[in-house]
């Protein structure tokens, strides 16, 4: 399945979440490998196999497989991450203060530039909501020389990802059974 071909999947009340998709696909604030890296982790993280498929016949021919890697692998730690770190942040307490005890090896070495990596964890932190996340990962990519276009169109590419797998997961439930 190509984007195209997602994006005809969209119903007609999802119309601007079709343009949204067709027009991120361009964003011009973002090098090629941000852009395509910003999808694939925000595919996985949005959890809807036919968009993950979808996005990576589109994106996944862009990045290096070393890149392909470090997005699947920034959707992956993140998923761990901000599940522990969100706990840790409205529990509150103590656990802020114990270690996390959870491997993160691959953020100290992503296999590609750790701006990019960090732009990817921010955006799928988005996906997931993780605020703790969300301003740990935006401080870095800052101060690794990105701007605050950057992270909004990363995060703008996440909003509308994970809003297309919602939307396709409802009318896949909608559908009359066959």
């Amino acid at each position: 399945m190509s984007l195209e071909a997602l994006r005809a999947r969209l119903p007609e009340h999802a119309k601007d979440l079709k343009l949204n998709l067709g027009s991120l696909a361009m964003e011009p604030v973002l090098n090629q490998q941000q852009l395509a890296g910003t999808f694939v982790a925000s595919a996985i993280a949005a959890r809807n196999a036919d968009v993950t498929r979808a996005i990576l016949a589109e994106f996944a021919p862009k990045l290096s497989p070393e890149a392909l890697a470090a997005a699947k692998a920034a959707a992956a730690i993140m998923g761990m991450n901000n599940v522990y770190y969100r706990f840790t942040h409205l529990v509150g307490g103590d656990y802020a203060n114990l270690p996390a005890r959870l491997r993160m090896n691959v953020m100290a070495k992503p296999g590609v530039d750790k701006v990019d990596f960090e732009l990817w964890s921010l955006a799928v932190s988005a996906i997931n909501g993780c605020g703790m996340c969300m301003e740990a990962h935006e401080k870095v990519v800052l101060h690794g020389g990105l701007s605050k276009e950057a992270v909004q169109a990363a995060v703008r590419i996440a909003a509308v990802v994970h809003a297309v797998a919602g939307v396709l997961d409802a009318e896949d439930a909608l559908a009359p059974a066959a």
